[in-house]
């Protein structure tokens, strides 16, 4: 009897013993299954500056980490107090992530300001690299503090780079306010002439010959000339950056590319005194997506075909961005005298705001009165502006087509165009000389100066195309 007792215990233990298991997995499992894929959004949001400061990541907690794969500068020797050079630091920080077999990250922790003088980053590195900017850059300040022996036209450079990300919730500071009052700037000298003396100023971010390339959620602000420049790149993502500088700045060009292909640049805001994004001749597939751009001088193809250059363009996009408060919109610029083609552009859905030059082909760039004119020309053709929308300054006209007398823009599309005076009531005429094209819809205000077909002297010449 007793024998038979303790069976009908154990069994009973172990009955319960199985449930309590079960119960257990289907708890644990029960974690597991409720997730809430987001399916992507194909529309666009509103670009929106990136947010004030980003949370510092674990490494940054810990100024002598032991993580893999983590290289901050201080371990290295960095001071951070914005007044000590900090440049060896930073490079052995370089040195020692470059020769990483694995994916590596420079830390540039939060709270700390590095000053670094004009240094260049060279590769090629074993891995892919992230420069993790949380704290702050910032060069020497101003021309008479920059060493004597360091480049002036250019601060931070990095050279033959393959996979890199220069990313962080930082910012970068160009301190350039007193290379703007350099007395050889033209807004120094009385009514813009410009007055003698050394008139270099360093870019501050540059790429060279470098591929793989991601920016992203930075701020980078006061740069002395360009911000970032990227020339002989590929494969290039910007995303949700804010750059910025005062809208008297001169040549603070926001983002200019150079010979360089498979461009994105999304989601960001730049106000500057120049371009807001320029592009240069050799590029190629560029898109460009809700940008907000102003104060500035807009987004600009240009200037092309300088001291008869050849020059080619093909394959660009501006989409889904604002334009305001800028001297130009969208923008093709170039020279007399110069070769080549600009082909296959599409402006589409951008808003202007109280812009003075909403749209604009100009191929008699000239910087000042002494330019002579010259037959040969860059080609401009298949050009499309479609759903531009919103307001211009009324002393210029809201559309100008100066094309080429030897070589006029041809293919040119307009389709849902509206620009009304920011002020008064009084529509201005656009402008057309020597420009070819179609009207898809009617535009606002008319445009009756387009010319039908293809010109005579193209018919009559081979165009020499990219």
């Amino acid at each position: 009897m007793k024998n038979c007792k303790l069976s009908q215990m154990l069994v009973l233990c172990i009955s319960f013993f199985c449930f309590f298991l079960s119960t257990q997995a289907r708890r644990h499992n029960h974690k597991h299954k409720h997730t809430h894929p987001h399916k992507p959004s194909y529309i666009s949001q509103p670009p929106s500056p990136p947010p004030d400061s980003a949370s510092p990541p674990e490494e940054a907690t810990n100024p002598n980490n032991s993580f893999s794969g983590v290289f901050d500068v201080r371990s290295f020797g960095a001071v951070g107090d914005g007044q000590t050079d900090d440049t060896e630091a930073f490079k052995m920080a370089w040195d020692a992530a470059c020769q990483s077999e694995s994916a590596a990250r420079i830390l540039v922790p939060r709270g700390f300001s590095f000053m670094i003088q004009s240094t260049i980053f060279t590769g090629p590195c074993l891995g892919g690299l992230v420069l993790q900017v949380d704290g702050t850059l910032v060069p020497p300040d101003g021309p008479e503090s920059w060493p004597k022996n360091a480049s002036r036209h250019q601060w931070l450079v990095f050279y033959r780079i393959n996979e890199m990300s220069l990313q962080g919730g930082g910012v970068i500071d160009g301190r350039g306010e007193k290379w703007w009052n350099l007395p050889c700037k033209p807004h120094r000298g009385i009514n813009g002439t410009t007055l003698p003396g050394p008139c270099d100023s360093p870019v501050a971010i540059r790429f060279f010959m470098s591929s793989n390339l991601t920016v992203q959620g930075l701020k980078i602000k006061n740069s002395p000339q360009f911000h970032f420049r990227f020339d002989n790149c590929r494969n290039v993502h910007i995303e949700s950056i804010s750059i910025s500088a005062p809208a008297r700045s001169p040549n603070t060009d926001g983002i200019h590319i150079e010979n360089t292909n498979d461009v994105q640049i999304y989601n960001s805001v730049i106000s500057n005194g120049d371009d807001c994004v320029s592009i240069g001749s050799g590029c190629y597939d560029v898109d460009i997506r809700n940008i907000t751009c102003g104060p500035g001088h807009g987004i600009s193809i240009g200037s092309l075909g300088n001291h008869n250059s050849r020059a080619c363009v093909s394959n660009i996009t501006v989409r889904d961005s604002i334009i305001k408060e800028t001297d130009n919109g969208v923008r093709i610029k170039t020279w007399q005298g110069g070769s080549g083609s600009v082909s296959g552009v599409t402006f589409s859905n951008i808003h202007m705001d109280n812009v003075r030059n909403p749209i604009m082909i100009n191929q008699f760039y000239c910087l000042n009165k002494g330019c002579t004119n010259q037959t040969s020309a860059v080609f401009v053709s298949d050009i499309l502006y479609s759903n531009i929308r919103g307001t211009y300054d009324v002393r210029s006209s809201p559309m100008h087509f100066a094309c080429s007398d030897a070589l006029p823009c041809t293919n040119l599309t307009l389709s849902e165009v509206e620009l009304l005076p920011a002020v008064g009531d009084i529509v201005l005429d656009p402008y057309c000389w020597n420009a070819y094209g179609e009207l898809q819809t009617l535009t606002i205000p008319p445009v009756s100066c387009l010319l039908e077909g293809v010109p005579r002297s193209l018919l009559d010449n081979d165009i020499e195309h990219c």
